[in-house]
């Protein structure tokens, strides 16, 4: 199946921002801390406002909420009565782009009747639009993608896995005998899952991934053939992810994969079948 025409114009929408907006600045930029520690620059705030334009030129139909948003405005548009809602994350990767590491990303979902049905990631570093439609499957620069496994062990598995935000009673276990072949962090949620759904790594973890950074990156790493499921990081209850509350995820490249690392990670069993 061929990428379609809304996932057509959402890419040419963020390789245009990228363009004009994100790339000019990289490297001559300054970052500030926001309140709860997070970093933003004058970048996130012109791509917000950027595709907050044009999409609405498009389809003026559909509020956006954006990260760069206040809480208070964030959770007016998720408990609204719009059927449609656009959810950005206009930089992902802020730290890393600050401090010109080029792993960062700009992620763009569609929020449709509870559900997210398409998501559009941007890596302009290395020219490469990930994106995906529900049922219809995810692709790379035209390209589909499909999760790839070296084998059906932990030991034969690379693992992304973000350490700073696990909950501590997590991190020993993680590194005793029988877990992953090797582990990476490299900072963009987004990109993360774009990583995953193309068969670069085949293990995931994070402590305390927001709505933006997973909206479009889960659904394109589920329709490449990824395992996935969110937490509530308190309780590690599995959840709905469509929430404001930082949540705990977990993910695989397949589901003999994903039932071995749940397992080894120690969050209470939850079988995939």
């Amino acid at each position: 199946m061929r990428v379609n025409a809304k996932l057509r114009l959402l890419t040419q929408l963020l390789r245009t921002t990228a363009t004009t907006e994100l790339l000019p600045r990289w490297q001559e930029i300054r970052a500030e801390a926001k309140p709860d520690g997070s970093l933003v620059t004058a970048t996130d705030l012109a791509i917000q406002a950027h595709l907050t334009a044009a999409l609405a030129l498009v389809f003026p139909e559909i509020p956006l909420l954006g990260e760069e948003m206040t809480a208070t405005e964030q959770q007016r548009l998720l408990d609204g009565n719009a059927p449609r809602l656009w959810i950005l994350d206009p930089l992902d990767g802020t730290s890393n782009y600050a401090a010109g590491f080029p792993y960062f990303s700009i992620s763009l979902a569609l929020l449709d009747a509870g559900q997210i049905t398409h998501g559009v990631i941007l890596d302009p570093v290395r020219d490469e639009c990930f994106c995906a439609a529900r049922g219809q499957g995810a692709w790379c620069n035209g390209e589909p993608l499909r999760v790839h496994a070296i084998g059906n062990a932990l030991s034969d598995c690379l693992a992304m896995i973000d350490l700073k935000r696990l909950p501590a009673a997590h991190l020993a276990a993680l590194f005793r005998p029988g877990g992953f072949r090797s582990q990476r962090n490299l900072g963009s949620v987004a990109l993360d899952w774009c990583w995953l759904a193309s068969g670069r790594y085949q293990l995931y973890l994070h402590g305390g991934q927001r709505l933006w950074d997973y909206a479009a990156g889960r659904l394109i790493a589920e329709e490449a053939g990824a395992i996935v499921q969110h937490y509530d990081p308190d309780d590690c209850i599995p959840t709905s992810p469509l929430t404001l509350t930082p949540q705990f995820a977990i993910a695989a490249a397949n589901t003999e994969l994903f039932n071995l690392w749940l397992d080894f990670v120690q969050l209470p069993k939850r079988t995939m079948t």
